[in-house]
């Protein structure tokens, strides 16, 4: 009998014809007589057995005007075998850390620098190498600078070098940076004590006049311990 597809799902495996007698059969894909594409409109004969087609073949592709574009189907996860996780990369911690884009961690000055302003801003745990201390610090003095040259323009166009009051934009824009930056120079200085073995506390000795705080200049320009200790592991960059 020759009848037309009404509806085949592959990925089921079962689909609809409408025969020529006007009734509807059922057929599943073991039904064909071999393996082909079963587009809706497409006529075809078979043979009829109740209300099931058996031993079908196409005889017509469906008109390309009819046919519904055919979707490749694509075998997905079955219940017995799950969808395979997207691998993520291992996580990596202490000298092994590594950047999001799988670079290694710079180690420049300028990039000391600005960490100690971003994610480093408040962070007194951990060690800090020499070369992290004095980059952080030689940067901060080039922002002083940059900020006193400006404010000093800025004053001199609006005339307030020669009123009583002295360049008021610079000493304010000046004193604001300080400010913002008192936290992170604070935190910078006590991860680098922590990188010689010492406790951050010897921070305070700052506070002792006269020689509290060239004791702590001298701190700042000791090596760092060689070995990891009880506030982290050797810094990045440090041969051993």
């Amino acid at each position: 009998m020759r009848g037309e597809v009404l509806h085949y799902d592959e990925a089921q495996g079962f689909g609809f014809i409408h025969g020529a007698d006007g009734n509807r059969y059922t057929f599943v894909a073991e039904d064909l007589r071999r393996q082909m594409p079963m587009e809706k409109g497409a006529v075809v004969e078979f043979q009829p057995n109740g209300d099931k087609a058996r031993a079908i073949f196409t005889i017509r592709a469906a008109a390309a005007d009819d046919a519904a574009p055919a979707t490749p189907w694509q075998p997905g996860p079955t219940p017995m075998e799950p969808a395979a996780a997207a691998p993520t990369a291992p996580p990596h911690f202490g000298r092994l850390a590594v950047a999001d884009a799988g670079r290694p961690r710079s180690t420049g000055l300028w990039a000391y620098f600005r960490r100690g302003l971003t994610e480093n801003y408040a962070t007194f745990r951990g060690r800090a190498r020499r070369k992290e201390y004095w980059g952080y610090f030689l940067f901060w003095t080039v922002a002083a600078l940059a900020i006193c040259f400006i404010g000093l323009f800025v004053d001199g166009a609006a005339g307030n070098l020669d009123s009583s009051d002295g360049p008021l934009l610079t000493m304010a824009a000046l004193g604001l940076f300080v400010l913002a930056t008192l936290l992170p120079g604070v935190a910078i200085t006590v991860r680098r004590i922590h990188d010689m073995g010492l406790s951050g506390w010897f921070y305070l000795l700052v506070f002792v006049p006269y020689i509290g705080a060239l004791i702590v200049f001298v701190f700042t320009l000791l090596p760092s311990q060689r070995q990891d200790n009880r506030w982290g592991s050797v810094p990045e960059g440090i041969r051993l």
